[in-house]
Order: structure tokens, then sequence, then C-alpha cells
């Protein structure tokens, strides 16, 4: 069930009008634990076993850790999660890239060990969840938060069909505090969120489901194409990305605070960026800052020798390409982006002309895309050398007035950044934005994708 289809606009009304109707706050949560799950289940039900075995380790380590102050059982404790969670996560995700991998290794050593690929189906948002209740046992094992009573509360936690599937990562310790008291629909600035909802709606159904048109035959045969479409092709891909995710991100956290609880913000005008650093401090954010607080400061963050800073930057992506997906090209773009960071601690960039900086952060980042994006690396090397003037050996041509979109894009972007919307929403008469919001989803609706396309991040 997507956000862009009709029939999620009437699995959230009746969800808002129930929970809403509901005068106590313990069945309004349950009511919505009931709804997420039956969300979930609406892609594949069999896989809501693996929510629930999640929850029910990670709630049972959170009260172990609470009941004992010995360091062994804690640990043990802390280890009982870890391999529980990142067993299931690695089974289900990584298994087939092993033994694949590790097959095509020990034949090429002429060894040769009897691993074969399975049968296995990802399911959807394991990626999110899992390091939803990871960071829970994580911070109640570092004291940083105490470990909840209620199972239906902590399964709300990570189940909440808003971010279930794409995020954004909500940690406990922002989530949990929201479901102790009673919310009232008064208290609910409701313009806000129904405004964002249409934005995300017009990135994802408006946008990037039509770049997605454009992209895709580029990326299945890169040698197809000239090298001016291909410089096209990759801008218009970081496009459709930044859109297909941010426009989720936007309308989950508009579903939440049309429901009462917020959820943390995931980008930040990305493409504003002067340094690739600051991308990713504005790009995917609830991910980033995972990576930072869970494993990059307990490798010695900033706090080590410039040899030791470039192997936990490199190794701290590696192992954020790998969470995106189970292919060697994920490895290697985040590898790439490792390099660039770490060249940016010895590499005074943020001396350069923001307008400079910010064509060095689009070209760095639409190139790793690139990488992303493609099916293989050969793939990706194709449409890199395509790239180079002369390196290109197809003739076929995307049309040059995508161009146009790009510009709009920026100009919009960086207008947004600068004038947000929020408060002529909050300002305007009812009559007005009841009015304007009317004719602006007229307008909307004919541009919208003529199928319903996945998200993106679901496959990860």
């Amino acid at each position: 069930m997507l956000f862009t289809e009709f029939r999620f606009l009437g699995f959230f009304l009746l969800v808002f009008a129930v929970h809403w109707l509901l005068p106590w706050n313990r069945a309004r949560k349950l009511w919505l634990l009931a709804a997420s799950y039956s969300f979930y289940a609406a892609w594949d039900w069999r896989f809501l076993s693996l929510i629930v075995a999640s929850t029910l380790i990670d709630y049972s380590v959170g009260r172990g850790l609470e009941l004992t102050d010995d360091r062994t059982r804690r640990r043990g404790l802390l280890v009982v999660s870890l391999v529980g969670n990142l067993g299931i996560l690695g089974f289900f995700k990584y298994y087939n890239f092993f033994a694949v991998s590790a097959a095509e290794f020990t034949s090429w050593l002429g060894l040769g060990l009897p691993l074969q690929a399975l049968e296995i189906v990802l399911p959807m948002g394991i990626s999110f969840y899992t390091f939803q209740t990871l960071s829970y046992t994580v911070d109640v094992y570092r004291g940083r938060l105490g470990a909840t009573h209620s199972l239906p509360d902590f399964a709300l936690f990570v189940s909440f069909f808003p971010q279930l599937v794409a995020g954004p990562i909500v940690r406990a310790t922002e989530f949990l505090p929201q479901l102790t008291d009673t919310r009232h629909l008064a208290d609910i600035a409701l313009r806000v969120p129904l405004v964002r909802f249409l934005m995300g709606y017009v990135k994802k159904a408006c946008l990037a489901d039509n770049i997605a048109a454009v992209v895709d035959p580029v990326f299945a045969e890169p040698a197809a194409f000239d090298t001016v479409s291909l410089w096209l092709a990759s801008f218009l891909y970081s496009l459709q990305i930044y859109c297909d995710f941010s426009g989720y991100s936007d309308m989950a956290i508009a579903c939440a605070a049309l429901l009462g609880y917020h959820l943390p913000e995931n980008f930040g005008f990305p493409y504003l960026a002067t340094t690739v650093q600051d991308y990713w401090r504005r790009w995917h954010i609830t991910l980033t800052t995972w990576f930072r607080d869970y494993l990059y400061i307990p490798m010695g963050g900033n706090r080590v020798g410039p040899v030791r800073l470039t192997i936990n930057l490199c190794t701290v992506f590696l192992l954020c390409g790998l969470w995106h997906g189970a292919a060697w090209t994920f490895v290697v773009w985040g590898v790439y982006h490792g390099f660039f960071l770490s060249l940016e601690r010895f590499v005074p960039m943020r001396r350069l002309p923001s307008w400079l900086g910010h064509v060095y952060v689009v070209l760095v980042v639409s190139c790793g895309f690139v990488i992303f994006r493609s099916s293989g690396l050969a793939e990706a090397g194709v449409f890199l050398r395509g790239l180079v003037p002369g390196g290109a050996t197809g003739a076929y041509a995307i049309w040059n007035g995508w161009w146009l979109l790009l510009v709009a894009f920026g100009l919009v972007h960086a207008a947004l950044a600068r004038w947000p919307v929020e408060n002529p929403v909050r300002n305007s008469p009812g009559w007005a934005f009841a009015v304007v919001y009317g004719v602006v989803v007229a307008l909307v609706l004919p541009w919208a994708a003529n199928q319903y396309e996945p998200f993106i991040y679901f496959q990860f």
C-alpha cells in the first residue's frame, strides 16, 4: 500500500477518524498498533513474524538490562539483541550476496565452496525497523533510557506505520515519551501536515515517478547514449531519488503529525550543501546520525590520527553502503563517499566560493549515484566512462528540455530553504487555505504518473 495510492487515503482516513474518536490513550495506541500491523500485512503478512520477533527480543533484553547491574550479564544481553536482530537482517538481506561472493572467490582460488544462492524474499523495511530496535537496546544498555514496561507501547514504537517501511529511523528516546500523554485533536495544527503531505505527493508522484521513465532506459543500456544525455540522466537520477525518498519522509512526518506524533526530520535541503560532509548532515539525517552515534563515535570518531580517521570514515560508509543493499555497487558507493569525507578533513573545501561548493557537491553526489543506481560495477564503469568527453559510444539522446526541470528545481529548492511555507500556511484565513489547497490538488493530480511506482527505499 503506497502513500500515493487512493486506497491509502481511505485507509488513513479510517485510522484518523477512529483514532480521534477514541477517548482513551491506551485504546488509541492499541488501535494504531493494529493499524500498523494491518498496513504491513498488506505487503506480505508472513513477514509480520519478523517484526514481532524483533519486538519481543529487544523488549525482553531491555527488561533484562533493567534488572541486572552485572557487567557480564548486561554484555551478554546486548549480544543477544545484536545477534538476534542482525542475524535476521543478515540472513534475509545478505546471505545470497556473501554466499555467491564467497563461492566465486574460492572458485577463482581453485578451491570451490558448495555455497548456493537461495530463493529469499527481502522483507519490506527490515533495515529500518532493525536499526530502530537496536538503538533502543543500546540506549538502555548505556543508561541513556529506561526500559519500557509496556509491551504494546514498544510494539507500536517498532511498527508505527507512517515510517515503518522507509523511515525516518526513529529512536526510542524520541518516540516512547510521546506515548504517555493523551492528545487532543484541537491541539493539532492540521494545515501544516496537510500541506507537507501534498508537497511529498508532488515530489513522488509528479516528479520522481515521471523522471523514472526517462532515466531507467539510460541505466539499462548506458552504452547506447551520448555524453550529454549521460550527464543529464545522472543529474535527473539525483533529483529522482531525492524527490522519491524525501517525498516519502514528508508524507510519513505529515501522517504522524495528523495523529499527534512528531517524527524527526530526515532531509535538510541537501543540494544546497557546499561540501560532502555538509551534504551528509542534510541527506537521510536519521541514518547518518545513527551511524555517527552507534558506530563512528565508539570507533574513536574525530579523536584519532589522520590514518585512523580515514579508516573509520571509510569503514562507516562501507557499512552505510551495505545497509542500502547487498551488492558491490553499494559497497563501492559507500567507500566512494568515505573517500571524499576523508579528503575534506585535509583539504579546506569550505574556502571555496559557495557557488563552486554547490557545483562540487552536485558533481560528486551525482557521479556517486551512477554507481548506486547501476545494476553492476561493469555497467557503472560504462556509464562513468561515457561522462568523459569522447568516452561515450552511443548516439541516443534525451530530450534537452529536462535541463529546464533541473534549473527550476534548483530555484525552488533554494527558495523553500529561505522562505518556508509554514508561516503563511498557519496565518492565512481558513477559507483562503481551503480554496488554495483545493485548487493546487486539482492542478497537481493530472501531472501524477500514470502508474504507481514503489518508493526506491522500500528495497532497503
